[in-house]
């Protein structure tokens, strides 16, 4: 997509995103599902069970199917957002309701993309923020459904931020790999202190790994703005979900979301945000 005319661009990286939106929905469902059967098959490795039996699955195949009925979903039925529209939100062999987060992760996708597209213009730049864009919504509703950040997704996202900033694209190497490890350890400390300080994990490692792998895309220096952000963010839906929703204070809320979002803001808007930040302070 690189040469096309700015308003070409921001459509055809819109519609991208709604399809890769798409299998990002098949990458939240079943990458956990893939996980937790390979930890049974290693718990029965290693205590010399029987190995489990389970249905072929992978992000490929088999074909999405209702997990109402076991309909499988058709090409027609998987059109990002037209389908659910048309279907008016109900499976076509059980009329059971779908989620409608389906459709609201393709359209995030798109209206991210299509931003982004806007902001970076045709360059490289532009291939890392779809990718970061894409890495970081999927980790996002992972980590709300079950309180897991999938190695598989960020230490890649680590290795890829330090090769687009082989030749400075979002910030020196030299600036990355301090904020790779800034990242980690920055949260590992915190984690030890709040267990040392109360007995409990305040958060879990798959945190570190991904506020390192924001280090490594945009350097050490927008960690405290990221942190900060999440913080606050995380802090305000705590409370709310709490007092409005009357959630368990004992039940964990997961951070990652609150760390994805604060990323994105960083790709986005993070240059004009710290130097606002600075500007205040002197």
């Amino acid at each position: 997509m690189l040469g096309l005319e700015p308003t070409m661009l921001v459509a055809a990286c819109t519609v991208l995103g709604l399809l890769i939106g798409s299998f990002l929905n098949v990458v939240i469902h079943r990458l956990p599902i893939m996980m937790e059967r390979d930890w049974q098959r290693q718990c029965a490795e290693a205590s010399g069970k029987p190995q489990p039996s389970f249905e072929p699955l992978s992000l490929i195949s088999p074909r999405s199917r209702c997990p109402h009925c076991g309909h499988a979903i058709g090409a027609l039925e998987n059109i990002p957002i037209i389908s659910y529209l048309f279907l008016r939100g109900r499976c076509k062999g059980c009329g059971k309701p779908i989620s409608v987060r389906y459709p609201l992760i393709e359209a995030l996708t798109a209206v991210l993309f299509g931003y982004a597209a806007w902001r970076f213009g045709s360059t490289p730049a532009l291939a890392g923020a779809l990718l970061f864009i894409a890495a970081l919504i999927s980790l996002s509703f992972i980590d709300a459904d079950t309180q897991l950040l999938p190695d598989d997704i960020t230490l890649p996202l680590i290795w890829v931020g330090l090769l687009f900033n082989l030749n400075g694209t979002f910030t020196t190497l030299q600036n990355a790999v301090i904020g790779a490890v800034a990242g980690y350890v920055s949260l590992w400390l915190v984690y030890w202190a709040f267990k040392l300080t109360t007995g409990k994990e305040g958060m879990g490692y798959g945190d570190f790994k991904l506020l390192a792998a924001i280090g490594a895309w945009f350097g050490w220096q927008m960690l405290p703005l990221v942190i900060l952000l999440s913080s606050l963010v995380g802090a305000l839906v705590g409370i709310a979900l709490i007092v409005l929703a009357r959630h368990d204070r004992n039940v964990p809320i997961p951070f990652g979301p609150y760390l994805a979002a604060a990323g994105v803001i960083a790709l986005l808007w993070g240059k004009e945000l710290t130097q606002a930040w600075l500007g205040l302070i002197y």
